[in-house]
Parts: C-alpha cells; structure tokens; sequence
C-alpha cells in the first residue's frame, strides 16, 4: 500500500493496549540516509486556550506500528511517554 503524507495527516493514531486515542499525524521523522520513514510525530494539545502554552508530544517509533487503515493508524504499544519539543531561535539557528 502506498500513503502520501497528506492521507497520513487525516488518520488518527490509536493505542491497541489501552485503546487511548493519541491524535492525529502532525509530523514524520525521515531518516535522510535510507529515506525511510523513522517515526510518527504528534503534536501535543493546546492547553486552556493556549494560555499556558501546549502539551508534549508524542513521538511513535514506525517499528510500533500495527496498521494503517482507511481511517486510523494502530499503533502495538501502550501510550508512550510524551517528549518536551526543543525550542528554537529565530531563523531555525540552534541556541
């Protein structure tokens, strides 16, 4: 089967353990060397209106991906820990 990154945007990731609902696709890790696909990128929630800033996300290794259906992407493992996203400064420059 092949999958555009704009058919994954549209699918929500769901647990099969827990059966938690994470979100929906944000983002991919591509490995430039292989050009393979490393992981699934979701990015965390807006909290309070987006006063006190977003959740973290959550980063699904493609490894722990079960299936990918018509409309969800089941992933084999429990909910992952969320992962703190790393600021940048202006222009992308790292600080």
């Amino acid at each position: 089967m092949n999958c555009r990154f704009a058919d994954l945007r549209h699918k929500e990731v769901i647990s099969c353990c827990d059966g938690a609902r994470l979100g929906f696709v944000d983002d991919i890790i591509v490995d430039t060397k292989t050009a393979c696909v490393v992981s699934l990128v979701i990015f965390g929630r807006m909290s309070f209106f987006g006063l006190f800033g977003k959740c973290e996300d959550y980063i699904i290794p493609w490894e722990k991906i079960q299936l990918i259906g018509d409309d969800t992407i089941i992933i084999s493992c429990k909910t992952p820990t969320p992962v703190k996203r790393h600021k940048r400064g202006r222009f992308n420059q790292k600080n």
